[in-house]
This record gives C-alpha cells, structure tokens and sequence, in this order.
C-alpha cells in the first residue's frame, strides 16, 4: 500500500510545483502592471519634451507591433482573416490612435497625474454604454453611486476656476482625454462582440500595426512629420520612447496577461485605481507637477467612484489593450 501510494503520489508533484511556482510570480506580476503603467503617464510626459506627441506614438506603436506581429504570426501558426483584421482595425484606431495619440498630445496641456486620472473614468463610460446598449445592464445602485461620484469628482476638476487656491485643469486637453476614455469604453465593448484569434498577444501586434498606420497619417496631416528632427531629440526623450516600448507595451502587457490567467478578475482591476495613484506620485517627483488641493480631492472622489463601480457585482473592469 506504501508503494502504491507513492505511486500516486509522484505524477502530482509537478503540478503542486508549477501551482506554487504560478502563485509565487503573480504579486510580482502585479506590481509590475501597478507601477510599470503607472509609470507610462510619466513616459509620455517626458518623451514629448523634444518629440512631437503624434510621431512619437506613432513610433512606439509601430515599433511594437512590427515586433509581435511576425513572431506570434511564426511562433502561433494562426492566420488572421480580413474580419479578425477589421476588428483590429477599429480598435487599433480607437485604443491607440485616438485614445492614447490624444493622450500624448493632451499631455502637453494637462499634467499627467492629472491624465491618469481623467482616463480613469473609461470604467464608468463602460458601465453607461453598456447600460445604453440593446439589452444591456442596469446599473445597481452602488453602481450608481459611483457614476455620480464619478461626474463630482470631474466637476472638481475642471471648475470652479479657483477652487481651493488653485486653477481648474486645461478644458481643451480634458476634453480629448475625456473623448479617448469614452472610445477605449467603446471599442472594448464593440472587441468582445467580435471574434479575434487564440492568442491576445498576436491581437496586439495586428492592433499596435494598425493603431501605428494611423498614428502615422495623423503626424503626417498635423505637420509633425515635417517636424520631426531626430538630431534634435534628447537622450531623456529617446530613453522615455524605449522605456514605452519595452517595458509598457511589452513587460507591463505581458504581465497583465499573466494575472488575467492567474488571478480574479475584481483583483485585476484594481490596476484601475492604483495606477493613477502611481502618476500622480511619479508626476510630482520626477516632473515637478503640483498636487493641489483641488487635484487631492478630486482624486479622492474619482478613485472612490472607480472602486464602486469595478467592485460592484457584474460591473465590468475595463479591458485595456495596451498603455
């Protein structure tokens, strides 16, 4: 019966072994997915200190996907169909072209502490426009709650004009930041009625090529292009551009997909709230942007709201495809 036993026991090792191994990685994934796109806000400050804020999007987004496209394309066999690539187009166009080109520009305007936080709200656009869609869902009322303290919190922001001793936030670059939240909320809805390949990597290569093109065609209609000088660009910008690329859209995305597999879903959107406390430090200490009180509060009530609505029951926590 000893023997037996042991028998038993044997071929259940690995498995114990690769579950303690997989629980040993998960904190360390989150703290990358909590400090590394934290941390991205940051980046694009600084990279568009001496690029302008298109091309230089349009290079980081290029960039990635010319490199995961032909290696998942290689490495997964898959074939992307001409739907898989129009659904890669519209959300390749809305997530990074409009939503985080208009990030990088608006960021020339509006502090990027402040920046996470205004994107931060593309968990309650979720929430409304799947309300708002054909048999969508109500919102409960903690639900509810959160998407009025969501609208107190931007109100906060943007007036009155000398709230607490300090000015209300540039409403041209609130509004692009606040129009790229409400299409990242669309397209990530408009993504789960459609079917992509297997594998969410090789999604993000075909996104990242197409979100790049137009990213691309925007710099080269806007005169940025034209105004592109290389020699011009600083070792600080150029080392924010590579810090985007490899450690944002590569490690920080590869870590996301590594809790998303290994963790709760509730537990992965609390990069949600957390992020934006990470740009708001990292804004203030490395970029010498102010915390006021007017930003304090209104970062209280906005991340209060956030955590309402992704905590809730059924509330959906925004899928990001890249950052």
């Amino acid at each position: 019966m000893a023997s037996t036993a042991t028998e038993v026991e044997r071929p259940l090792t690995p498995l114990k072994s690769l579950r303690a191994e997989s629980a040993q990685w998960v904190p360390l994934a989150f703290a990358a997915v909590y400090i590394l796109w934290g941390s991205t806000y940051i980046g694009i400050r600084i990279a568009i200190e001496s690029f302008p804020p298109l091309a230089m999007a349009a290079i980081r987004h290029s960039m990635v996907g010319l490199i995961l496209y032909p290696i998942l394309r290689i490495k997964t066999g898959i074939r992307p169909t001409a739907a898989n690539w129009w659904t890669a187009g519209v959300t390749g166009v809305s997530l990074l072209c409009v939503t985080n080109g208009g990030l990088s520009w608006a960021e020339q305007r509006v502090p990027s502490g402040i920046a996470a936080l205004l994107v931060a709200t593309l968990s309650l656009w979720l929430v409304i426009l799947d309300w708002l869609r054909p048999r969508g869902t109500r919102p409960g009322p903690r639900v509810f709650a959160g998407l009025i303290l969501g609208f107190v919190g931007l109100a906060l922001l943007v007036g009155p004009a000398n709230l607490g001793g300090s000015r209300r936030i540039d409403l041209v670059g609130t509004g692009v930041l606040l129009i790229g939240a409400f299409l990242w909320a669309g397209a990530s809805l408009y993504s789960k009625q459609r079917v992509m390949p297997s594998s969410p990597l090789l999604v993000v290569g075909m996104q990242s090529l197409a979100g790049g093109a137009a990213l691309w065609i925007a710099a080269i209609v806007s005169g940025e292009v034209r105004g592109l000088h290389f020699a011009t660009i600083s070792g600080r910008s150029w080392m924010a551009l590579i810090y985007l690329i490899v450690f944002g859209s590569g490690i920080g995305f590869t870590a996301y997909l590594y809790i998303l597999k290994n963790s709760t879903a509730s537990k992965v959107a609390t990069y949600a709230f957390v992020n934006p406390v990470v740009a708001l430090f990292l804004g203030w200490l490395l970029a010498g942007e102010t915390i006021t009180t007017r930003t304090a509060l209104a970062a209280a009530v906005i991340l209060t709201a956030v955590v309402l609505v992704i905590s809730a029951p059924r509330a959906g926590a925004a899928k990001v495809e890249d950052h």
